[in-house]
């Protein structure tokens, strides 16, 4: 049997970042891609967001792949939150992500990082946020 703990922050917003998370809604949400995620095998470590995104630590295993567990968390949220209809216009959630590898010693880091999400985002839009992400991590030069 392998031994494999593999940390992934994953990051993706509402389409065209609709504000539709709001307080209440989001609470709910939040709670359900975890509890889904841990019933179709996902350890989901932590959830939290804002009014358009959604943070997540999770771990992979040895079966996962970081866009089968991205796949399986959107598209069944999505689902969900229509079904239970949580907003009055059909909710759903842009089609890119962002995902990066998490250091064991950055875990704790983290964890503070998206449990705080509210109050983070009281001095910094999600697009600052999303734009200093791209940058820290390389990812404007893929893109461009």
């Amino acid at each position: 049997m392998p031994f494999i703990k593999i940390w992934v922050h994953l990051v993706w917003a509402t389409k065209s970042r609709k504000p539709f998370l709001e307080k209440n809604i989001r609470q709910q949400v939040f709670k359900h891609i975890k509890e889904n995620g841990l019933i179709k095998g996902v350890h989901m470590d932590f959830v939290n967001g804002h009014i358009d995104h959604v943070h997540c630590l999770v771990s992979l295993n040895a079966g996962q792949t970081i866009g089968k567990v991205v796949q399986l968390l959107k598209g069944e949220s999505a689902y969900w939150i229509n079904k239970n209809k949580l907003i009055s216009d059909k909710f759903e959630w842009q089609d890119e992500y962002f995902a990066v590898s998490v250091s064991e010693s950055g875990v704790n880091r983290l964890r503070e990082y998206i449990k705080n999400q509210e109050i983070h985002h009281t001095k910094k839009s999600f697009q600052q946020e999303y734009d200093e992400f791209m940058i820290k991590y390389g990812f404007e030069m893929i893109k461009g």
